[in-house]
């Protein structure tokens, strides 16, 4: 059974860092894509970052430049490193896996967890 297990989330100030990370457990397949959606309260949930198996990045324009998302085969881990956080990102961070990038694609969740920017 595979399992997302997210973590690192936290309250930050605005114009600092985090790092997420997600450890995977279980059997993924190696042509998934793996990466980060978010929610905020009273908005639907949103891509954020993926990586591909061939090791292509996709980044939302809200955080293209800011965050970079990187994995750790040895590890089965995948991070994402939030520079110059903005109170608009603050949200729920989920970890999800799936043959198809997309809020309704993927076939893996994990629980999530929760990054408050402060301003």
């Amino acid at each position: 059974e595979v399992q997302l297990v997210e973590s690192g989330g936290g309250l930050v100030q605005a114009g600092g860092s985090l790092r997420l990370s997600c450890a995977a457990t279980g059997f993924i397949r190696d042509d998934y894509n793996i990466g980060w959606f978010r929610q905020a309260p009273g908005k639907e949930r949103e891509g954020v970052s993926y990586i591909g198996a061939d090791g292509f990045t996709y980044y939302s324009d809200s955080v293209k430049g800011r965050f970079t998302i990187s994995s750790d085969n040895a590890k089965n881990t995948v991070y994402l490193q939030m520079n110059s956080v903005k109170p608009e990102d603050t949200a729920v961070y989920y970890c999800a896996a799936g043959l198809l990038w997309g809020v309704y694609n993927m076939d893996y969740w994990g629980k999530g967890t929760l990054v408050t920017v402060s301003s």
